[in-house]
């Protein structure tokens, strides 16, 4: 059998990188195998669903290069890939469901289910729901008489389609990451399966779509295993076990400190983004960070997620997409919760960083440059990324380890300069001027040599010239290698800022 597996987001807001990992988990087990993967949008919580969440769907994992075989935007012989397109289909299993005695209508208001749980609650039941002890002192199909359930239903009154749980009964998951599962009967409530406003629920719908999609194998979070038991129920009473997939419940994505799931809300609150790309929210204008926009490279965001919960069992840590198709196994999947470390999550990035092309970081940093005003030649600005780019985790922070580079300083520390500018320091320096004035070449082995020259000749230290060396040419007391400094900009740039320095200084 093929493998199929499918990524069902519902676009109630912008992805959440927990989404990411999981539709990342079934791309590569699908790839993997050789199989199919799926994108599936699950669009009927029509109250809760927001303009503009589904483009931002398929835009973030475009971007971290998840890429579908068959889904809204490119269709499949098992479309259509929205739910709200499928309704009909629904329907047609709800009734069947009915008609078999596994499902039935409820009238219940709203206010009469909260007076339900209020009195369980007083009554001190420890699971105050819908489910079979309470279900025939409620509004249903199953209390009511044959002619009051038609009068209700022809009369237009609201009701919605409750599943039948049955009593005491050990239903059985069989899961890939946590093994067998048992749960019991009793402790799970009717779950509607059909909405009042004719739309069905998460539960009906996604068993219904995995079963004529023909999904193998069911890759999602951990907060669907409370579910699980229903729809294996869902699969019996429809007549399907045949075809129900394997499931595999990930674990949750942890804060930092290990305190609870990284969710939604904790967007920017805890210092770093939780979604794939910047996010505005087409209702308050509120701008939410995303990893794209915060400097992240997607190949980046995706080692950083796939490590979120998996692990390949050796050292290695940087993978490339092709190399986590080959590597990752569900069996490899842990049952913790995974905690999120935003230092490694930077660590990732910078890894990254350092492995690009030389050219493709320049021409990066290149749009910063453009935007300040300054442009650089190709070669200085590759010889500038290569210096400093050990000293960052994003392109964005070469310009504060580099900014001396494109302009001379026009202040200095004033502290700095206090420890290390001394009375006989002009005259060192002017002296190492001439020296460098009067190199053939202009490299840092040539560089190096005038100083140590001045050295022996004046006895002055690397403490007293290199530091005033530094203030002359940076400003500041930080900075790559001095001679290296030099080398890039160059004998007459760097002769000129030590002669201004020691103007101003003196």
């Amino acid at each position: 059998m093929s493998v199929r597996v499918r990524f069902a987001p519902s676009p109630t807001g912008p992805l959440h990188m927990g989404g990411v990992r999981t539709a990342l988990y079934n791309y590569l087990f699908a790839r993997q195998h050789k199989g199919s993967f799926l994108l599936r949008i699950e669009d009927t919580d029509r109250k809760r669903y927001v303009e503009g969440a589904e483009q931002y769907i398929i835009d973030s994992l475009k971007w971290c290069g998840i890429t579908w075989d068959e889904g809204p935007d490119t269709g499949g012989e098992k479309g259509p890939y929205r739910q709200s397109e499928r309704l009909e289909i629904y329907r047609d299993y709800a009734n069947m469901l009915i008609e078999k005695g596994y499902a039935y209508f409820a009238f219940d208001t709203p206010e009469e289910l909260e007076e339900m749980r209020t009195r369980l609650k007083t009554e001190k039941n420890p699971n105050p729901q819908y489910d079979c002890v309470t279900r025939m002192k409620m509004k249903n199909s199953l209390s009511l008489s044959p002619e009051e359930v038609s009068s209700r239903i022809e009369s237009g009154e609201d009701y919605v389609i409750r599943i039948r749980i049955p009593e005491a009964e050990e239903v059985v998951v069989e899961d890939i990451i946590r093994g067998r599962v048992v749960v019991n009967s009793n402790i799970i409530d009717d779950k509607v399966l059909f909405k009042s406003d004719g739309m069905p629920t998460y539960h009906l719908a996604n068993v219904v779509d995995d079963h004529l999609m023909g999904i193998t194998h069911v890759i999602r979070g951990e907060e669907w295993l409370p579910s699980a038991p229903l729809h294996v129920l869902l699969y019996r009473y429809l007549g399907l076990t045949g075809s129900m997939p394997r499931f595999a419940h990930l674990p949750l994505l942890l804060k930092p400190d290990g305190q609870g799931k990284l969710s939604k809300r904790d967007g920017d609150r805890l210092g770093f983004p939780v979604f794939p790309l910047e996010w505005k929210d087409p209702v308050s204008g509120e701008l939410i960070s995303g990893y794209r926009e915060s400097g992240y490279f997607p190949e980046a965001f995706v080692n950083i997620l796939a490590f979120l919960g998996w692990n390949p069992g050796t050292q290695q840590e940087i993978f490339s997409l092709k190399e986590l198709v080959q590597t990752f196994s569900l069996e490899r999947v842990g049952k913790s919760g995974a905690r999120f470390d935003p230092e490694k999550a930077r660590w990732f990035n910078h890894r990254y960083l350092m492995e690009k092309p030389l050219g493709e970081i320049r021409d990066m940093f290149r749009v910063i440059l453009d935007t300040k005003g300054y442009r650089p030649p190709d070669d200085m600005l590759e010889k500038i990324c290569a210096l400093v780019r050990d000293r960052v985790n994003f392109v964005h922070e070469l310009w504060e380890q580099s900014y001396f580079f494109f302009k001379a300083p026009e202040t200095f520390d004033e502290k700095f300069a206090k420890k290390k500018w001394k009375e006989d320091t002009p005259g060192l320096m002017l002296k190492l001027t001439r020296k460098l004035q009067a190199l053939n070449s202009f490299d840092t082995g040539n560089i190096e040599m005038a100083i140590s020259e001045l050295m022996q000749e004046t006895g002055a230290g690397a403490g007293k010239i290199m530091p005033a060396l530094r203030l002359s040419l940076v400003g500041a007391a930080h900075g790559p290698d001095v001679k290296e400094i030099m080398n890039i900009l160059g004998r007459d740039e760097t002769v000129e800022r030590i002669k201004r320095a020691t103007d101003i200084m003196s």
